[in-house]
């Protein structure tokens, strides 16, 4: 087990914004699938919008290990993508073996209009952070993200 230097509070309130964290996500991916078009799941959309994020062109084995479900699973998450011709499988130049996964221009169209589709809930919740607060919150996420992301590695 690994060893703690953080005192018992800062343990809790870690615990806290990991809680509070969350409880978000859940809110925030039942919404979000609700917005999606019948069949469509969120999973399939963090793929696109994390190959727009990192650059498309990862095999299926990177994503599997990014989002760290079983390769298997990201299989099929891709065979749903590309079945409805948001992503395309090309071969692999550095590898016969695999495939590199890449983003459609209906893949790219598609999450743009996800995104817009949020628009009537974040209205509902707009007014709870101004500008400036939003943007710090942000970068927190952001560098916690990051730390917890190289952690892992």
């Amino acid at each position: 087990m690994p060893e703690t230097n953080a005192a018992p509070e800062l343990n809790g309130l870690y615990f806290q914004l990991l809680n509070e964290i969350g409880i978000i996500n859940q809110l925030s991916r039942a919404a979000f699938e609700a917005r999606l078009p019948d069949g469509m799941v969120l999973p399939q959309f963090a793929v696109i919008n994390h190959l727009i994020r990192v650059q498309d062109g990862r095999t299926p084995l990177q994503l599997a290990r990014a989002f760290q479900v079983p390769k298997t699973s990201m299989t099929h998450t891709l065979a749903g993508l590309e079945k409805r011709g948001f992503v395309e499988m090309r071969a692999n130049p550095d590898d016969a073996r695999s495939k590199q996964v890449w983003l459609t221009e209906a893949g790219r169209t598609f999450r743009q209009t996800a995104i817009a589709s949020l628009a009537p809930d974040v209205a509902a919740f707009s007014d709870t952070l101004d500008r400036d607060e939003l943007v710090e919150v942000i970068a927190t996420l952001a560098r916690l993200r990051k730390r917890m992301d190289a952690a892992r590695d």
